[in-house]
């Protein structure tokens, strides 16, 4: 973990979050600025900045099976929901610490960006 990290910072509890979920390696938490009605952000444990810095299937595929089960809890799996990645700065990327975005509770408009 990063000492100055807000994602880091979040997960070792000294700044709070709503945590809607753990796992032994994420959390998941609503994000405090909801581009839906519901979302959630799933963060990894271990401090990865961007997509681009693991190529390790078993890590990423944990964080997307938190992703569908806090979908699930939040009953978004019943009509639908977006899991995003934003990696970089031109692609919204605000944080540098790996996350997962969970929108739902309402229809998206596609292209997104």
């Amino acid at each position: 973990m990063s000492t100055d990290c807000l994602f880091c910072r979040i997960a070792k509890g000294e700044i709070p979050a709503q945590v809607v979920y753990r796992t032994p390696t994420a959390i998941a938490i609503r994000d405090i600025n909801p581009q839906a009605p519901v979302h959630l952000l799933v963060i990894p444990l271990e401090h990865v900045e961007t997509l681009n810095d693991t190529a390790d299937a078993e890590f990423l595929g944990s964080l997307l099976v938190a992703a569908r089960e806090v979908a699930r809890r939040e009953r978004l799996d019943l009509k639908g929901y977006r899991v995003v990645v934003n990696n970089g700065v031109e692609a919204g990327q605000t944080v540098p610490h790996l996350h997962l975005h969970v929108l739902g509770g309402r229809a998206m408009r596609w292209p997104p960006g």
